[in-house]
């Protein structure tokens, strides 16, 4: 069996032009392992098994250059040759009229679909102002998406950006929740259930769809048996069409390399209760509607 493949969550890096300061070892993120992804990576990089086909991507923001996110689209569109989308940097946080300029100048990018702010630990203080309301309202307006990462375990959070959703003036902001929100690894611990709980409130807004990645994030030694239970919860919450596979190329090298990542997602599918109509949607379908075929 052959399957043709969107990855709708990777990064390259061009260490030439780009600045990149998370890469750099005296800031964070302090991972020991960090040096290993201290390189450039482009398309050449993305090698795959003869039995899998990739047919395109979604470049999600790097730290290229975050105070002028146009110079990493820029760049990608000059070099890449495999149909990608892209999904720029943004702040939540400049003024209305600042964000508002800079989203005009990111739309000018043919391969732009929407943009990410990470919000991780201070997901709370920023979703709380004024400020990134009116900014999230200006992309609803723009029909951009939004790129959500933060701990879906952290029901605040949760119950803020539901009411975020609900409050946008189109009610239409397309949403896309990075690394499952961030499933932790001790299956049957209260931690599982917050976050269960989390992402089955958010799927109640049919805009949101969840990207199932970052696995090595949570831990480098993660096993085929947490993909299999964090996908299953995902489907059973999300349905099979709100639901894409992705590599976080190249941080899921710190386990496996790319080859591996995706032989093992194959793997795990196909020892899930999963048809192939619904393999073909979690691993190709899902993902070009969602960031490719935007009509």
């Amino acid at each position: 069996m052959t399957y043709k493949i969107i990855d709708p969550h990777l990064h390259f890096f061009n260490l030439t032009d780009g600045e990149y300061h998370w890469l750099k070892s005296v800031n964070p993120p302090y991972w020991s392992d960090k040096q290993n992804i201290h390189r450039s990576f482009s398309e050449q990089d993305l090698i795959l098994a003869p039995e899998l086909t990739l047919m395109g991507f979604v470049h999600i923001e790097a730290g290229f250059d975050n105070r002028q996110p146009s110079r990493e689209l820029a760049w990608l569109e000059s070099s890449c040759r495999l149909s990608f989308k892209t999904i720029a940097s943004t702040n939540l946080m400049l003024k209305t009229h600042e964000f508002k300029k800079q989203i005009d100048e990111l739309i000018a990018y043919n391969s732009l679909v929407g943009v990410r702010h990470i919000l991780d630990a201070d997901a709370l203080s920023i979703l709380q102002s004024k400020t990134s309301f009116a900014n999230l309202s200006y992309l609803e307006e723009c029909d951009l998406i939004f790129e959500l990462q933060a701990d879906l375990a952290d029901s605040e959070t949760v119950n803020l950006i539901v009411k975020i959703l609900e409050d946008l003036p189109l009610k239409s902001l397309n949403v896309v929740i990075n690394h499952a929100g961030f499933p932790p690894v001790e299956q049957h611990s209260a931690h599982f259930t917050n976050w269960t709980n989390g992402i089955k409130k958010l799927s109640q807004n049919p805009n949101v769809s969840i990207k199932c990645s970052g696995w090595e994030m949570t831990d480098r030694h993660y096993s085929n048996t947490f993909i299999a239970e964090v996908v299953d919860t995902a489907v059973r919450i999300f349905g099979f069409h709100r639901v894409m596979l992705a590599s976080n190329f190249p941080l899921c090298t710190f386990s496996k390399s790319y080859e591996a990542f995706w032989l093992d997602i194959v793997s795990t599918l196909n020892k899930l209760d999963v048809t192939e109509l619904q393999k073909k949607a979690l691993l190709h379908d899902n993902a070009f509607s969602i960031y490719f075929d935007r009509s």
